[in-house]
């Protein structure tokens, strides 16, 4: 309707990792249209945080049972969802749809204008979250001036914790990518021995329980399974985060943390967060069995360290 703002529909599945390298891209939309109402189609859980970092008014969730016709081809959808989708100006969708099946059901029911981006990240393209922002380019948004776009995402005001908190997330997405638990158990015993004062924060889920990545780590706080946007506040107050490739090394450094991240195979020139403090170990070609846990130490108590915020 006239006089009403632009409204935009951002659809995003994915894990947390793939969700948080496209929050640049919706931060981008919402710098260039001004003033414009946009929700998040996606998985309950991880698209709330879109609305926490102040780029998203409203969310839907992708599970709901009338969003499954969406991807049958032909099928009538329900009139609710046919005029909630008609609502939007913009739909920009991330969603997998080779056989062009939910393109066709947005032309149907009249979405005005719609945008396909790609669904998976691909090697040697730029970094993860300039590949998904390009598509945006085909509207004249574009994702520059450096360092701009790789500003943090999450601002909660929350002061850092009086003693030096450090959290600490040893699971990812795949065993490939997580360094053995028993020598980030060395590191942090000389992280102790270094600094004392420091209080040390696990963050756990059921993966992390299931693969036996909380022994040893018993006199450390647990932050266990919580919900994204709280586990987002609590990481603000810490002062460092150490992790793998991962949704919460994405998460942590997207709420400004300084983050040391261990990399095995896969490539940190697209994967790494790209946030400004952000310092990445990798294992020499990719082989976790190369990377010691001297080499880990020295480089965290040399140039990680001596840099953390006081």
């Amino acid at each position: 309707m006239k006089g009403q703002p632009p409204r935009v529909l951002v659809i995003r599945g994915g894990a947390i990792g793939d969700f948080v390298l496209t929050l640049p891209a919706i931060r981008l939309i919402r710098q260039n249209i001004p003033g414009c109402h946009l929700e998040v189609l996606g998985y309950p859980g991880i698209m709330d945080l879109a609305v926490t970092a102040g780029l998203a008014d409203a969310t839907r969730s992708l599970e709901h049972r009338s969003m499954a016709l969406l991807f049958a081809k032909g099928a009538a959808l329900d009139p609710a969802l046919v005029d909630y989708l008609r609502s939007f100006n913009l739909v920009v969708s991330y969603l997998f749809d080779p056989d062009g099946i939910l393109k066709g059901q947005m032309e149907a029911v009249g979405v005005k204008t719609y945008l396909e981006c790609p669904h998976q990240v691909l090697p040697g393209q730029g970094h993860a979250a300039e590949q998904l922002a390009r598509p945006l380019e085909k509207l004249a948004m574009f994702l520059e001036p450096e360092p701009d776009w790789r500003s943090p995402l999450f601002q909660f005001g929350e002061p850092l914790s009086k003693k030096p908190r450090i959290a600490l997330h040893l699971g990812s997405g795949s065993v490939k990518k997580t360094w053995p638990v028993e020598h980030w158990l060395q590191v942090t015993k000389t992280l102790r021995e270094v600094m004392p004062e420091t209080e040390l924060v696990l963050i756990t889920g059921e993966a992390e329980q299931e693969r036996g990545l909380t022994a040893g780590f018993e006199e450390a706080e647990r932050w266990h399974s919580l919900p994204l946007p709280e586990l987002a506040a609590r990481l603000c107050t810490c002062r460092l985060f150490l992790g793998h490739d991962s949704g919460i090394s994405h998460l942590a450094s997207a709420c400004g943390v300084p983050s040391f991240l261990l990399f095995g195979p896969t490539d940190p020139a697209t994967w790494a967060p790209p946030q400004a403090q952000v310092t990445v170990v990798q294992a020499e070609g990719g082989v976790w069995e190369l990377l010691l846990p001297e080499k880990v130490t020295e480089a965290l108590v040399t140039k990680v360290l001596p840099a953390m915020p006081l």
